[in-house]
């Protein structure tokens, strides 16, 4: 029977090993999820924004983050000037603040084959 109470702590201890191990995986799977279902769709939408925002043209329709309707007049490196209203008036805004292209352009058409 003295044996008894030495299996028991050896058998603990193991326990304890296998825990530490038993919530390490779970963690890493949480992590993994989250990056998966918000930190990777949200880097893809910053890099669209970005592309947007570089491909912006004078003459291009855009929608400001305020919500101001306005067609680009001048780019320079990092502003725009944009005409809004039927009576002209211009303000110039930094390209970070516009949030949508409104002009529709054509894709060109890949060569039939």
């Amino acid at each position: 029977m003295t044996n008894l109470p030495n299996i028991l702590l050896e058998a603990g201890a193991q326990e304890a090993q296998g825990s530490i191990f038993g919530m390490i995986g779970p963690m890493i799977l949480i992590f993994a999820v989250m990056y998966f279902l918000m930190i990777r769709p949200q880097r893809k939408r910053e890099r669209l924004q970005r592309e947007m925002r570089s491909q912006l043209e004078v003459g291009d329709e855009v929608i400001t983050m305020g919500g101001i309707i306005g067609r680009v007049v001048s780019i320079r490196d990092d502003s725009l000037v944009i005409e809004t209203g039927s009576d002209r008036s211009k303000i110039r805004i930094t390209r970070g603040a516009v949030q949508q292209n409104t002009t529709v352009r054509e894709e060109p058409s890949s060569p039939a084959k």
